[in-house]
């Protein structure tokens, strides 16, 4: 790497972005370089670890503070390290590398001359980036409508990657993802409060396309996750690009740069994508992970055996529902598998699970992510109560978290990969 610094024009080295997190990045010719970071998770895990009731897990974790740092596979990075660093930006991936995720997450979707790029959703560049503060706003599908109390109407906006081609894409900039549905202008809707996003907070970061990442994530050394989002235009798009061209450019992405299939964990909530790399990439289908939100959409959902045993034989051999989905309390108030995770497992299926880290102050049950085991959460701490159960009881392979630090503090101290 130094030796490349050095040979670079003095306009290359005007190019220069940042040093993040120890990390010194550079962009010559539309390629992301980058060293490897050091391992650092912070203060967090400590003050997690502290926060729990007193016990053996506790006991446990407490005998592992002085503990050297290694990079787990266990840990995966969900969208970077968004707790703190605006998501699927260079800032934000290069703070959860040094935090020892072994897997890293770029939401794959694509612009309107279709190229790919990170974002967690086709159409939420008016929450993720500074569009609205540009003149891109002009290609906005929903342009900003200023919040109305008194017909309780919040404020809103829609824009969208597909309406703009990569260089207008690469010209914003990521922010953090909050805005304020009771703003009456765009600066209101955008201003992000202390009180919002724990301390220190970045409220800016680069994009990065897909290829980008790639880059990136090879001189990061960690592995790829990546999740082919559902489109929200209608496919094909413009009547030529078909799902199959979108799955199949997401693979020879990685293909093209020259990354092994055992290295790329491919990602969809659509179990046709899993079925096409099935059928033409087979190599990097092995490891494919079907996302699971049904009972997300569907509160009446019930999970079945028949059906796991059919998601088995059409090629799925990973799922990835919420975390609640996989465990339950059982009559003294302990965590353990859940139906869904029981039947899944008989079927033959192995897990992992989102998103960790992201439920807010655990004080008041943990919200969405911890519905299931409510009763027994009340404080920040109860976050390595439910990793355990996760890992001891159910058996997952991998969790995605907004701050991967927590979940290598774990896979460390309890010497998982």
């Amino acid at each position: 790497m130094v030796s490349r610094f050095l040979s670079v024009t003095a306009l290359a080295l005007r190019q220069l972005l940042a040093c993040v997190a120890s990390v010194c990045l550079l962009m010559i010719g539309g390629t992301v370089y980058a060293s490897q970071p050091e391992f650092d998770l912070g203060e967090r895990p400590a003050y997690l670890v502290d926060d729990m009731d007193e016990g053996a897990l506790k006991a446990s974790l407490l005998a592992c503070r002085d503990q050297s740092v290694s990079q787990s596979q266990f840990s995966i990075s969900h969208r970077g390290a968004p707790l703190r660093y605006p998501e699927h930006t260079i800032e934000s991936y290069t703070a959860a590398a040094r935090q020892g995720a072994g897997k890293m997450e770029c939401d794959v979707t694509f612009t309107r001359d279709r190229e790919l790029v990170c974002r967690h959703s086709q159409c939420d560049l008016h929450t993720t980036t500074n569009i609205l503060q540009t003149p891109l706003a002009k290609t906005c599908v929903e342009p900003f409508q200023p919040a109305d109390p008194e017909n309780g109407k919040p404020a809103t906006a829609k824009c969208c990657t597909s309406e703009l081609n990569l260089d207008e894409f690469r010209s914003l900039q990521g922010r953090m993802d909050k805005v304020n549905p009771q703003a009456t202008s765009i600066e209101e809707y955008l201003q992000v409060s202390a009180a919002e996003v724990p301390q220190p907070v970045l409220l800016a970061g680069r994009l990065i396309t897909h290829r980008e990442s790639i880059q990136l994530f090879k001189k990061l050394k960690v592995n790829f996750i990546p999740e082919l989002k559902g489109a929200s235009v209608p496919m094909p798009y413009e009547g030529e690009y078909s799902q199959a061209d979108y799955a199949r450019q997401l693979v020879e992405d990685y293909i093209a740069a020259g990354i092994a299939p055992e290295q790329v964990w491919l990602q969809s909530f659509d179990l046709q994508d899993l079925i096409f790399w099935n059928k033409h990439y087979p190599d990097f289908a092995k490891q494919a992970i079907l996302l699971d939100r049904r009972m997300v959409l569907d509160q009446s959902y019930a999970p079945s055996l028949a059906d796991f045993q059919e998601k088995y034989a059409q090629g799925v051999r990973t799922i990835a529902p919420p975390l609640f989905a996989l465990v339950s309390l059982n009559e003294d108030g302990d965590i353990v598998p859940s139906e869904y995770a029981q039947l899944a497992k008989q079927a033959g299926l192995k897990f992992i699970t989102w998103s960790l880290e992201r439920s807010g102050p655990l004080s008041e049950g943990g919200g969405f992510y911890y519905i299931t085991i409510k009763d027994v959460i009340n404080n920040d701490g109860d976050v390595f109560k439910l990793v355990d159960a996760l890992v001891k009881e159910v058996g997952v392979m991998g969790i995605f978290s907004d701050w991967p630090a927590t979940t290598t503090y774990y896979a460390n101290c309890m010497g998982l990969d």
